[in-house]
């Protein structure tokens, strides 16, 4: 986690609101990433490779329905899921500094179906990485298992298990609780709360922001009202710096946020 987060002024907003998804995400990063740790021509390139397979030249789309809905598009990559964004980019970012560091490292995720695909997705073929998907038995969709147990490369290693995600996690939380079986096997996870995911989700936020509000003239900034579809919230991992979520009602899965 970064120790500060940026204050934006508004007219950075302001040019940042004429931009396209993927330079989003470019902006965002740089208030993050240093140039020391990655020249922002690299890192430009590595965005855009993460995004080079999404079937929407947008990336991210919002579409217009009626009385002012809206509904903003994040199912456009590889395999359908909104993870495919910040997982294809947090794949580049690591493969850099592996290849930098000339390092390798065992990639081990348990998944409800969508986080194994997207991760799976995103790392296949890496010299660098190979990745250990442990997928519940009898739990996950049907495309989402074929999409797990598909993909036909050494890197990538699948394994179907009794119970369901959440029972998963345990073995998982024990082998990351061994700091020295973990250092010895070089493990890391890329789940919901890896910062680069969330560094990368924000830009959603901000997107949608952009593409919602009237005017960013008025002061304080209008707000915008979202509702965030969530199993387990990992979706909302994207606040911290970007918004200021405001709790409309305590029981529901919706906030009302405007940029803070």
């Amino acid at each position: 986690m970064p120790e500060e987060l940026p204050h934006l002024n508004r007219e950075t907003l302001r040019q940042w609101s004429a931009l396209s998804y993927p330079g989003l995400v470019k902006e965002l990063c740089t208030l993050f990433i240093g140039t020391e740790l990655i020249p922002r021509d690299v890192l430009n390139g590595l965005i855009d490779q993460a995004f080079s397979r999404f079937r929407h030249r947008e990336v991210v789309h919002l579409s217009r329905m009626r009385n002012g809905l809206n509904v903003l598009e994040l199912w456009h990559g590889v395999t359908y899921a909104f993870k495919d964004l910040s997982l294809s980019c947090t794949a580049q970012f690591l493969q850099y500094f592996l290849e930098k560091k000339k390092q390798h490292v065992t990639v081990v995720v348990g998944t409800s179906g969508d986080t194994g695909s997207a991760a799976i997705e995103s790392v296949q073929g890496a010299k660098n990485m190979d990745i250990i998907v442990l997928l519940p038995k009898g739990h996950c969709t049907k495309i989402q298992e074929l999409q797990m147990t598909t993909v036909l490369r050494e890197n990538v290693h699948v394994f179907g298990v009794e119970g369901n995600s959440d029972e998963l996690d345990e073995p998982i939380k024990a082998v990351f609780a061994d700091v020295a079986f973990v250092k010895k096997h070089n493990l890391m996870s890329l789940n919901s709360i890896n910062w680069s995911r969330v560094l990368v989700q924000m830009a959603h936020h901000f997107f949608a922001y952009f593409q919602c509000a009237p005017s960013l003239d008025p002061e304080p900034l209008p707000p915008v009202e979202v509702v965030v579809p969530t199993g387990a919230a990992g979706n909302l991992a994207a606040f911290p710096g970007a918004v200021w979520p405001l709790p409309l009602q305590p029981s529901s899965q919706k906030l009302c946020w405007r940029l803070g």
